[in-house]
Parts: structure tokens; C-alpha cells; sequence
């Protein structure tokens, strides 16, 4: 009885250990993950860049437009992602009449500049 009461305790702090280091993964992840949607920010709010803010309303923009759809709830509308990114890449490829810069398309951005921005966006 004893030696099952060691294995059980063993297997729990075994647990409690595994849960610990799950628990402090994320938290690096997250830290990067919030620099890349300060960076999609920047690159968002930036007037030689995304400059959304001219067409969304979103976040802490002033002066925002709204030829576009407001920036908001931005996982319900788009919980895949992807989706997400290929409208910002060539908004034209789902609706041909779009009036949104095709960022990805005509290289006004980097992908890895898309992928910031996204990051931000999604994060609305």
C-alpha cells in the first residue's frame, strides 16, 4: 500500500511539474506574440505603410475612415486566420470590386510585414 501511495505521489508531482513548464511556454510565446502585434500596429497606423486607419475604424485610430468595415471582433469574423490574410494580401481575389489596396499583391508590404499586421488585426 505504501509503495502505491509513493508511485501515486510521484505521478503527481510528476504532473504538477509537466503543468508548471506548460504553464511558462506560453507565457514566451505570448510575449513574442505581443510584440508582433505592436509591430502590426505601427505598420497599421503608419501613413506610408497599411495606413488602415484611413479606411477602418479600429482601435485608438483618430480621424478614422469608413469606406471600410470597422476593425472589430475581428476573430468572430474571420476564425480562420488565413482568410484573414489573404484578404489583406489581394482583397480582389474574394470580391473584384473591393477598394482595398492589395498589400501582399502590389508589394506595398513584405510578408513579413502582412504577418505583423495580421497579428494586430486578428487581435481587434
Amino acid at each position: 500500500m505504501t509503495k502505491q501511495i509513493n508511485n501515486l505521489a510521484a505521478a503527481a508531482c510528476a504532473l504538477a511539474l509537466a503543468a508548471g513548464s506548460l504553464l511558462v511556454a506560453p507565457a514566451t510565446g505570448a510575449a513574442d506574440n505581443a510584440s508582433n502585434i505592436a509591430k502590426g500596429k505601427a505598420i497599421a497606423f503608419n501613413r506610408t505603410k497599411g495606413n488602415c486607419v484611413t479606411c477602418h475604424t479600429m482601435d485608438d485610430g483618430e480621424s478614422p475612415g469608413n469606406l471600410g468595415p470597422p476593425l472589430v471582433a475581428m476573430k468572430a469574423r474571420y476564425p480562420d486566420r488565413e482568410k484573414l490574410r489573404a484578404q489583406i494580401w489581394d482583397p480582389t481575389a474574394a470580391n473584384p470590386e473591393s477598394a482595398m489596396v492589395p498589400f501582399g499583391k502590389y508589394k506595398v508590404l513584405t510578408t513579413e510585414e502582412i504577418d505583423y499586421l495580421v497579428d494586430y488585426i486578428w487581435s481587434l
